[in-house]
């Protein structure tokens, strides 16, 4: 089957998508989005999340037909989503949640990062000013073997207080 879809911003198709193959799939070996990781495929570890028509979503377990018509945001994508939304069309490199990740010293060996940073953007998104409850709901479906999730929590922090200046 083909499937066409809109990828961070970008109509996408892919051909020749069998019935069970992945989203992650999709994104990783066929359009090259390498960002979204495979890890234990089973929707445990939030390695591979994505937005699916805005919402956080495991892409190893949406198939990828699921996706015909709908927006998509990697990883890769977010820092043109953040500039969308912000409306300005300008800004850094990296999305806010991005650069206070790096800020922050949130990232070691970086397995899980592209979930966290996708689902801490969705949240603050919805929740500018949010609770520490507020973010461990949000990044509840992510694990991190590498941090102990305080530096986690430390660049979400920096990311909803820099929102908040620039508001």
């Amino acid at each position: 089957m083909r499937v066409r879809f809109t990828v961070n911003g970008r109509p996408q198709e892919a051909d020749d998508v069998w019935e069970g193959e992945s989203l992650l799939y999709v994104l990783r070996e066929r359009l090259g989005l390498p960002g979204s990781k495979n890890a234990c495929e089973q929707g445990e570890c939030g390695s591979c999340t994505v937005r699916l028509d805005g919402v956080p979503v495991c892409s190893c377990l949406v198939a990828a037909g699921q996706a015909e018509g709908r927006e998509v945001v990697t990883v890769e994508g977010l820092a043109d989503h953040a500039r969308q939304r912000s409306g300005t069309g300008k800004g850094s490199e990296l999305a806010p949640i991005q650069q206070a990740f790096l800020d922050a010293g949130a990232v070691q060996c970086g397995f899980c990062t592209p979930g966290l940073l996708v689902a801490a953007d969705e949240m603050l998104e919805r929740r500018p000013n949010p609770t520490d409850a507020d973010i461990r709901e949000a990044l509840s479906g992510n694990l991190c073997r590498c941090t102990g999730y305080e530096k986690i929590m430390d660049a979400v922090r920096l990311a909803a207080a820099r929102q908040s200046e620039g508001a």
